[in-house]
């Protein structure tokens, strides 16, 4: 369904980039806005960077308000931004807007040398701050913003010379999800 719209090979090679860029154990840190924190692709990231042996791929979710007392993988407020510096990959994953204060914040980082990277749905503010950019329009892309998270998860991880091998491991995801189908 996705092969001739052309987005399995925006994935590969945003996914490609970003694989290529996170070289350092707990250097690749993920942040949303204050509405929308970036769990679901934090989680998948963890799961295939754990699958894959690949520890500089497992994510940090940088939250914008941590409760007190919150686990430490759930404690990573925005101050970590401040600290980040060439060894690092920010990840930015929003299907809104980014508020100004973040933009800030990235642009902070990208002057201490971070690389960002941005999955979004065409923040053109974002868009000048990010070294690599993935944008669904959901207007007009046959994939939803979710999805393409999935689609990202599932590419970072993928070995250069198994590029095949994200095509049939979307098949089984989708054959999971929606069943066999019918003879």
């Amino acid at each position: 369904m996705l092969a001739p719209t052309g987005w399995l090979e925006r994935t590969r090679h945003f996914a490609g980039a970003l694989r290529r860029r996170s070289r350092t154990p707990n250097g690749l840190l993920i942040v949303g806005t204050p509405a929308d924190e970036p769990w679901h692709m934090t989680a998948h990231l963890t799961e295939e960077s754990r699958l894959a042996g690949l520890p500089e791929l497992m994510p940090t979710l940088v939250r914008w308000a941590p409760p007190p007392g919150a686990p430490p993988h759930l404690a990573v407020g925005m101050d970590r931004l401040e600290q980040a510096g060439r060894a690092e990959t920010l990840l930015v994953v929003s299907a809104e807007a980014a508020p100004e204060a973040l933009l800030e914040r990235l642009a902070d980082a990208r002057k201490a040398g971070t690389a960002i990277f941005a999955l979004d749905q065409g923040d053109p503010d974002l868009g000048d701050l990010a070294s690599e950019s993935l944008e669904i329009r959901p207007e007009l892309d046959p994939l939803s913003f979710d999805a393409a998270q999935h689609l990202v998860s599932f590419g970072v991880t993928e070995a250069d010379q198994q590029r095949a091998s994200m095509r049939s491991r979307l098949n089984k995801l989708l054959t999971a999800i929606s069943g066999p189908q019918p003879d």
